[in-house]
């Protein structure tokens, strides 16, 4: 009993901890928010992960949802004295796609990439005043894709997803200014 004990007390000796690693916040906070001449603005999250393969965007250490209700946040504000905007985030995943790797001698040889991941967000604007009988609706979607190597390591792999979100965050931003811009003018 005792070499039972002292060996499972060896082996729990020997199990490293999982480091978490600590990534900064996606912000927009140093852009001018966009102002929109209601009184309100509601937060839809239709998009619901399906927390199973291939999606991946629950295992990302910023998830592209969590960035996306932080550029509602940051970027648009409430500045009339009536109205109403809803904004819905449709669609925040990240598919993982298996790439196909070099075979034989060459693939011995060859750090092929190994995954693609494919981020697409999108989300929608529609604002209202029925004081005004205006109604008006902007929507917006930014995809990008990046993918790592055979031999990548966790850390590196977070990174990689990091640095996915920020840059897929900061083309959606420039594409929603655009359309709220275009489409939403009388708010």
């Amino acid at each position: 009993r005792t070499a039972a004990l002292m060996l499972c007390l060896a082996v729990t000796a020997c199990e490293t901890p999982v480091e978490q690693r600590a990534f900064s916040e996606i912000t927009f906070g140093h852009l001018t928010p966009i102002s929109l001449d209601v009184a309100v603005i509601d937060i839809v999250v239709a998009y619901q992960p399906s927390l199973k393969a291939p999606n991946v965007d629950h295992e990302f250490p910023v998830a592209p949802a969590t960035a996306a209700e932080r550029w509602i946040g940051d970027r648009l504000l409430a500045s009339g004295a009536s109205g109403r905007a809803v904004v819905t985030i449709v669609e925040a995943s990240v598919i993982e796609v298996t790439l196909e790797k070099s075979l034989g001698l060459k693939g011995l040889f060859t750090n092929d990439q190994s995954e693609r991941y494919d981020a697409t967000v999108r989300l929608t604007i529609e604002a209202t005043d029925f004081g005004r009988q205006l109604t008006a609706r902007a929507e917006a979607e930014a995809k990008r894709s990046r993918s790592v190597g055979e031999s990548v390591t966790l850390a590196e792999r977070e990174n990689t997803w990091f640095g996915l979100t920020e840059a897929l965050m900061a083309d959606f931003d420039s594409a929603m200014e655009e359309q709220i811009r275009t489409h939403l003018v009388a708010f």
